[in-house]
């Protein structure tokens, strides 16, 4: 909306030309959502407490979690709140690409939004039922995938994804593109989900994998790093760079109560709203396949309840004491926090690892 409104402006005001630069407004983006965060969040907290909206804490879950009960949860909003209204100010609102990737936050968080409403404020025991849970991802999934198939953003390389640490190598997946937009939006979302156990520990690795991310579009849609790195050119894909700092800037305000003690818990809203972003902005950069790098802490929370589940049906034992993979360290003695801070140093190293891929093109 201010680049709309004052950037047309400058050629009367020379000052307001800072408003054609990316990185000046991907920087202003995570300032917003940090302050909205912060001035929000407070009050956000308290009426979630006076309205009663407490997270429910199943008995299927470690012991120590007991303690957590009555903490307000449905925190998804204010992240929502935090990431839409900077992306609204700072983003070019014509550009495709973030008109994707707010769509698709919108649309996850809702489901999200249904879940946590069933089970927090209707008290039904399961929220939404699974199974409509994942008919909503997938039919948003397929529905993606067949717009982005048949009204690429890219002409000629609408079903290619990079292929990491190959130089120039991409994989065309013809019509089969659309299934692998539904798989990805689906298996990141319910893999952030999963992960969604710990004070602190979905919303910092989030905060890492959107900081990949900003990076690469930023590269992606300018032609002469993309030349230089020798990796695909997307016009118009540097401002998706914006979007993902203003998510960056919401994670980090939102981790601020976050932390633990958690002061509030960010529900299916914001779990699934964070994931489903995070698929569709790897979808858009054609980085499906690097996805599984930058988000690797995701891909192993998501493996272990996969492979425990289908050991204890096929062997009637478990491989891990509990899953997902932060409880069974939880149970193995690690704390809190010594899981969230290792988890984020393991975070911090496949950012660096994803990143070096560029010069490896």
């Amino acid at each position: 909306m201010l680049y709309h409104l004052l950037y047309p402006l400058h050629e009367y005001f020379s000052a307001l030309n800072v408003f054609r630069y990316i990185t000046f407004r991907a920087a202003y983006a995570t300032v917003t959502a940090l302050l909205i965060s912060f001035v929000i969040g407070p009050w956000f907290i308290r009426f979630l407490q006076r309205r009663n909206v407490c997270e429910q804490i199943s008995d299927d879950g470690p012991e120590t979690h007991a303690a957590k009960r009555g903490t307000p949860t449905m925190g998804g909003l204010l992240i929502l709140a935090a990431i839409v209204v900077p992306a609204l100010l700072w983003c070019n609102l014509t550009n495709p690409y973030v008109q994707i990737a707010l769509i698709t936050t919108l649309w996850m968080g809702l489901i999200g939004f249904i879940d946590d409403y069933l089970g927090v404020i209707k008290k039904r025991p399961k929220g939404l039922v699974g199974r409509y849970k994942l008919i909503g991802q997938v039919t948003y999934g397929l529905a993606l995938g067949a717009f982005l198939y048949f009204r690429p953003l890219l002409a000629d390389a609408g079903t290619l994804s990079s292929i990491p640490f190959m130089k120039g190598l991409f994989i065309n997946f013809g019509p089969l593109y659309i299934i692998l937009v539904m798989l990805v939006l689906t298996a990141t979302s319910n893999a952030v989900n999963l992960t969604d156990g710990v004070d602190g520990l979905a919303i910092g690795l989030g905060a890492f994998c959107f900081l990949a991310f900003a990076g690469l579009a930023y590269l992606s849609g300018h032609r002469v790093f993309s030349e230089y790195l020798n990796i695909l050119y997307l016009d118009g894909s540097g401002e998706l760079s914006i979007y993902c700092m203003a998510v960056v800037g919401a994670s980090l305000g939102f981790l601020w109560y976050n932390s633990h003690p958690a002061q509030i818990f960010m529900g299916d809203t914001g779990s699934l709203a964070l994931g489903g972003a995070l698929g569709a902005v790897a979808v858009l950069l054609k980085r499906e396949l690097l996805l599984l790098v930058i988000g690797g802490i995701f891909v192993a929370e998501a493996l272990s309840v996969i492979i425990q589940v289908a050991s204890f049906r096929f062997r009637r034992k478990r491989i891990f004491k509990m899953s997902p993979l932060h409880h069974h360290f939880e149970l193995s003695g690690w704390s809190e926090s010594k899981i969230v801070v290792r988890f984020w140093i393991i975070a911090t190293l496949l950012t660096l690892l994803s990143l070096s891929t560029l010069k490896l093109q």
